[in-house]
């Protein structure tokens, strides 16, 4: 079972930076992809940043050039920087693992809230 934990979240001012962390309990050289969500109140959760094993990293169109995602597989974490926040950035931000294990299965971590005040 992988289990994964967020932290980072908070309040801050638009304008602020925050950055997030996703510790792992596997290695995070044996996931397919790993990527951070978020999910404001009434809207759907959408993807805010991705990365496969590979390295290669995708973007949501309202964080590019905002947001930069990263990991260290030594200390197993993967981190989002997010920059020039703004108040639609509020939301709950998910850390999202894909492995291999006879398929592709995902894992979910539990959240941390990200609030940007205007």
């Amino acid at each position: 079972q992988v289990q994964l934990v967020e932290s980072g979240g908070g309040l801050v001012q638009a304008g602020g930076s925050l950055r997030l962390s996703c510790a792992t309990s596997g290695s995070i050289s044996s996931f397919t992809t790993m990527g951070w969500y978020r999910q404001a109140p009434g809207k759907q959760r959408e993807l805010v940043a991705s990365i496969t094993s590979g390295g290669s990293i995708n973007y949501g169109d309202s964080v590019k050039g905002r947001f930069t995602i990263s990991r260290d597989n030594a200390k197993n974490t993967m981190f989002l920087q997010m920059n020039s926040l703004k108040p639609d950035d509020t939301a709950v931000y998910y850390c999202k693992a894909v492995i291999w294990r006879l398929g592709l299965v995902d894992y979910w971590g539990q959240g941390t809230q990200v609030t940007v005040s205007s």
